[in-house]
């Protein structure tokens, strides 16, 4: 047996994993990145040599993501998986709205404490949840992952400004993976969104992880618990060890490697969705008038709407609440918008969670 806990998706971690495989040693590794980019071809790998590959611990840490789509869901047809994938980035959101900080401070004290690496750029960025998205998409639905197709945005542009303003709306900002089965594709995307206070996403505080698991048998499943450290890494390597000396097997990615087809990305202005759009305009009459015509131009109709003077904040910010419109009218009302000589910068666009 061989474990592999070194990282990354190239050097030695690829070579030694392979090397493991050719030579039919069952491999368990906590690498996502390995597994989200080299996935289909390690796996082709591994049923050549009759070699098990598992990665319990590459999504969630010791919270068994994996498992529940590898094992509890097979006899289910999933729909869609959705969550919280980060705790670096959890952790800086939940800290920058308890005590009213910025970002980069923040992340400062993120990186002190060993939460954020001292070059953070895979977690605020989005690519650690990008990697573990596109495994459980991979999983979800049958398919060989393809980290190249998911659509990523991460924190490092969210605002102490924002989440101030959202939660005078009734949301919480969370950086939030999905993966969806859409229009015979598969939707893999992570972005900072809003979920409404009292949702269990806006309720996983702190590095914790949560994920919603949707069936169309068994409904809405929903797993929270912690998705790094020592523990619960090492928790989660451990099972699979168990599952090797046991004798248990199963396919790498639910189906037999060579069955399975990379899934594609599908186009983000193809689907619909609510939006939240942070505006800074100047303090004179008509404001209003100009964004409400510029938005009903293209078909997108406002849910709620909050004016808020902010000290030394440059203009004046408004915040719309969108109903659910087609994103690709969103992104075009973002653009007409600024454009408005009455806009003092380009508007931020944030999405509402749909889980």
């Amino acid at each position: 047996m061989f474990v592999e806990l070194i990282g990354g998706s190239e050097g030695p971690a690829k070579a030694a994993v392979e090397a493991a495989l050719a030579k039919g040693k069952p491999v368990v590794t906590a690498n996502k990145a390995l597994v989200a980019v080299h996935g289909a071809a390690l796996a082709v790998l591994a049923e050549a040599n009759d070699a098990q590959l598992l990665f319990e611990a590459a999504v969630m840490g010791g919270t068994p993501a994996v498992k529940m789509l590898r094992e509890a869901m097979v006899g289910d047809d999933v729909k869609a998986v959705a969550g919280i994938l980060n705790g670096t980035c959890n952790y800086i959101l939940t800290e920058m709205e308890a005590g009213s900080r910025p970002f980069a401070e923040v992340l400062r004290e993120a990186q002190q404490l060993g939460y954020a690496e001292a070059d953070p750029t895979t977690d605020v960025c989005g690519f650690d949840a990008g990697h573990k998205i596109t495994i459980l998409a991979a999983l979800a639905f049958n398919r060989a992952p393809n980290f190249a197709a998911a659509e990523i945005e991460g924190i490092e542009q969210v605002e102490l400004l924002d989440i101030k303003l959202a939660r005078d709306l009734g949301y919480r900002i969370r950086l939030v993976a999905s993966a969806a089965l859409v229009d015979g594709g598969v939707s893999v995307r992570v972005h900072p969104s809003l979920a409404p206070l009292g949702h269990p996403l806006a309720e996983t505080k702190g590095s914790l992880n949560a994920l919603f698991i949707e069936g169309s048998r068994m409904g809405r499943i929903f797993i929270q618990g912690p998705g790094a450290g020592e523990g619960p890494t090492a928790a989660a390597v451990a099972a699979d060890i168990a599952d090797v000396m046991t004798g248990a097997k199963r396919p790498v990615f639910q189906s037999a490697a060579a069955g399975l087809s990379p899934f594609t990305g599908v186009d983000a202005a193809h689907t619909t969705g609510k939006a939240y759009l942070r505006l800074l305009v100047k303090d004179e009459p008509g404001v209003i008038a100009a964004v409400s015509e510029t938005l009903a131009e293209v078909g997108v109709s406002i849910e709620s709407f909050l004016q808020k003077p902010v000290e030394d904040a440059g203009g004046v910010p408004i915040v719309l609440i969108t109903h659910a419109t087609p994103e690709s009218s969103v992104t075009e009302a973002v653009r007409r918008i600024a454009q408005l000589p009455v806009v003092l910068e380009h508007p931020r666009m944030l999405r509402i969670a749909q889980v």
